[in-house]
């Protein structure tokens, strides 16, 4: 509990570009998946799904839906935060006096990746054990949503102040 505290509040290393614009780049293409996934929930229209088969079992489970939103929805929303912070921080590299600030939310929507993993990981494994089909859309996003953890462990792990206090 005492790292966790440690890593929201201490500042972030300046990070390169690269890296950055990586985490947007892998955030967008989630949120364009989920974005797609919801329009289509809400036009009442099962995408196709050649590949793996099972889309339309798993998008009319009773799993897709939570509390009446959609779950691709909220796969949205988690996207679209990821890359705003992302990209706030990107233009704030070019304004000193933001790039504390602005590292904030970047760690702010970067630790949105941990729920998103879990998340992704019970979603799979709805498909795997419980509703036994696959949607290649659905694995697509817990593909992408796990690139996006690997890269916060990057981004924590080399430009953190972690390595200071736990001895790595």
């Amino acid at each position: 509990m005492q790292n966790l505290k440690h890593l929201l509040t201490r500042p972030l290393q300046r990070l390169p570009s690269s890296l950055i614009i990586a985490i947007f780049v892998v955030a967008l293409i989630g949120f364009v998946d989920a974005t797609y996934l919801s329009v289509e929930h809400f036009r009442g229209v099962i995408p196709p799904c050649s590949i793996t088969g099972g889309c339309e079992k798993v998008l009319t489970s009773s799993y897709a839906v939570v509390l009446s939103i959609p779950v691709s929805l909220a796969g949205s929303v988690y996207y679209l935060l990821i890359a705003i912070g992302s990209l706030i921080y990107l233009e704030s590299k070019h304004i000193s006096k933001l790039e504390k600030h602005n590292s904030e939310i970047l760690r702010l929507s970067l630790f949105l990746t941990v729920p998103g993993f879990l998340a992704s990981v019970w979603f799979t494994a709805l498909q795997i054990f419980v509703i036994h089909s696959y949607c290649a859309y659905c694995l697509g996003s817990a593909i992408i949503t796990t690139v996006l953890f690997i890269l916060t462990l990057v981004v924590f792990r080399r430009f953190g102040a972690v390595k200071e206090e736990i001895g790595y």
